[in-house]
């Protein structure tokens, strides 16, 4: 990425338009215990949706692996895993802290590639898997305008919202069966969101459990094409009022994908 990632984590990979300068950037955060390969197959699904599309997918910051004596070491081996947050670190009490300590230089890297093609949140979508989704979460919100669509697929906040970013769609891909990040921390969320006026939707896909699984990545590809912004329904709404009474709009909240 155009502004530097911690010392010795790998560059990220990227993948760019063919033949013409990217119209969308798309980030796609991996998850905890993996690496940016976690989330080729939802790169791939992008790419063959948008063509015009730009993907970044960065290594988390933190690489570490336990020696024959258990203690943690770095290695360098892009291959191994990576965290966002040092597993040894973390707890209930200081999740949400440490996940802020990451942001500034994850939003700045996001910032300088969208200086460097012309792009605004608008034209930014970020995604994330399990750990990833909590960081791509919490960057929206940290950053406003930094991205109009956010992905979270099997991950929350790092601590329940108080406000919502204005121009930011948020969308949340769960399995009904995750041991991990329960099905009903998600809904409950999803009715804060709600609570805050956030323009969010659920889907939800039975017998899937903690996984990028292919049904929540198509559903997040239809949902990109297809779901229009809150804000833009509100503002065609307030447009036809002018000229005539009409039934008041509603969109879907929650869908079960399969």
């Amino acid at each position: 990425m155009a502004t530097a990632a911690k010392p010795g984590v790998p560059e990220p990979f990227v993948f760019m338009p063919r033949n013409q300068k990217p119209q969308l950037l798309f980030v796609l955060l991996h998850g905890e215990s993996a690496n940016p390969r976690q989330l080729f197959p939802l790169a791939e699904a992008i790419g063959k949706a948008f063509p015009a599309a730009m993907i970044v997918l960065p290594y988390a910051r933190e690489k570490w692996s336990a020696d024959s004596h258990g203690a943690d070491t770095q290695s360098a081996d892009e291959a191994s895993t990576y965290y966002w947050i040092k597993p040894q670190e973390i707890d209930v009490g200081n999740y949400a802290a440490h996940v802020a300590q990451v942001l500034p230089t994850l939003i700045g890297q996001i910032a300088a590639l969208q200086q460097s093609y012309g792009l605004t949140g608008e034209h930014t979508a970020l995604a994330g898997f399990s750990q990833g989704a909590s960081v791509a979460l919490e960057a929206a919100h940290a950053h406003s305008g930094l991205a109009g669509r956010v992905l979270a697929f099997s991950g929350l906040y790092a601590r329940m919202p108080d406000k919502v970013p204005p121009t930011t769609m948020l969308h949340f891909f769960h399995g009904a069966d995750d041991q991990q990040v329960s099905a009903d921390e998600v809904e409950a969320t999803l009715t804060r969101l709600g609570q805050l006026k956030g323009d969010a939707t659920l889907d939800v896909a039975s017998g899937v459990g903690h996984e990028l699984h292919e049904a929540l990545i198509s559903q997040a590809v239809m949902r990109l094409q297809t779901c229009v912004p809150l804000r833009s329904w509100e503002e065609a709404l307030g447009m036809l009022q002018q000229k005539l009474t009409a039934p008041e709009q509603g969109r879907p909240v929650r869908k079960t994908v399969h």
